[in-house]
C-alpha cells in the first residue's frame, strides 16, 4: 500500500548525476546550441569545462540542459529576487479620521499626517465621523473634506468623491507620485544625509591635525628666531669693537 509521508516538493532543477534521461538538448556556457547529445557526453563536457550540467527545461523532449556554474547562478538569482522585492511597490491605503467640528490645531496635525502619507506615495482614506445631532448636518463633513483636498492638492487628488456611509462620510485621496518614485526619492535623500554626516565627521577629525600643524609651525619659527638672535648680537659686538679700535 502506497503511503505519502509528506514533505516539501523541491522546485530546484536537477543537476549533473540527478538528471535521469538518455539524451539532452545541450546549451553551451555562452548560450550556443550544441545540439542533442547523450547524457554521458553532456556530463563529460561539464567536467571538461569544470561546470555543472543543469536541467533548465525538464518538460521539453528531450530536456534542455545548460553548462553553467550552478552556485554562481543561484547566488545571482537570489540577488535579483531580493532587488526586485526591494523595488516592489505595494499599494497601501492609510486612514485618517476627523470630526466635523475639529479644532484648528488638531486639523493641522491631521493634515500633516495626510501630507506625509501622500509624499510616501500612499493613498489616504479620510473618514468624517458624525455623532448625535451632527448626522443631520452632513454638509459640515463635506466642506471639511473639500477643504482638506484643497490644502493638499499639490501632493494628491480626489480619487473617490465624498460619500455617506452610515454615520461616516468617506473620501479617498490618491498621490500624484507613484510609490516607486517616492521610494527612489527617499533613498536618494537618505544617501545625501549619510554623505553629509560623513563629511561633517571628516571635517571634525581634520581640525585637530590642522591645529597641531599650526602649533608645530609656530614652534619652528620660534626656534629659528632663537637660533638667529645670538648670531645677530655677536655681529653687533664685533662691529662696536672695530669702531673702538679705529678711534684709538
Amino acid at each position: 500500500m502506497w503511503c505519502y509521508r509528506g514533505g516539501s516538493i523541491s522546485t530546484e532543477p536537477r543537476i549533473n548525476d540527478r538528471i535521469r534521461v538518455p539524451e539532452v538538448r545541450l546549451v553551451g556556457p555562452s548560450g550556443e546550441q550544441v545540439g542533442i547529445v547523450p547524457l554521458a557526453k553532456a556530463l563529460e563536457l561539464a567536467q571538461e569545462y569544470d561546470l555543472d550540467l543543469v536541467e533548465v527545461a525538464a518538460s521539453a523532449r528531450p530536456p534542455v540542459c545548460k553548462l553553467m556554474d550552478y552556485g554562481k547562478f543561484k547566488y545571482e538569482s537570489a540577488m535579483k529576487a531580493r532587488e526586485a522585492r526591494k523595488n516592489q511597490a505595494h499599494t497601501v491605503i492609510k486612514e485618517m479620521k476627523l470630526r466635523p467640528k475639529i479644532d484648528p490645531h488638531d486639523y493641522d496635525t491631521k493634515k500633516g499626517h495626510v501630507v506625509r502619507f501622500l509624499k510616501q506615495g500612499d493613498k489616504v482614506k479620510i473618514t468624517i465621523m458624525f455623532r448625535g445631532r451632527e448626522q443631520s448636518r452632513p454638509e459640515l463633513g463635506f466642506r471639511l473634506l473639500q477643504r482638506l483636498a484643497a490644502d493638499v492638492e499639490d501632493l494628491g487628488f480626489i480619487e473617490s468623491n465624498p460619500k455617506q456611509d452610515g454615520r461616516n462620510m468617506i473620501m479617498v485621496l490618491g498621490p500624484h507620485k507613484k510609490k516607486t518614485e517616492a521610494m527612489a526619492e527617499a533613498r536618494e535623500a537618505q544617501a545625501a544625509r549619510k554623505a553629509e554626516r560623513q563629511g561633517v565627521a571628516l571635517t571634525d577629525d581634520e581640525a585637530p591635525f590642522e591645529d597641531a600643524a599650526a602649533e608645530v609651525e609656530e614652534t619652528e619659527f620660534a626656534e629659528a628666531d632663537a637660533d638667529e638672535a645670538p648670531a645677530d648680537e655677536a655681529s653687533a659686538d664685533e662691529a662696536n669693537a672695530d669702531e673702538a679700535n679705529t678711534q684709538a
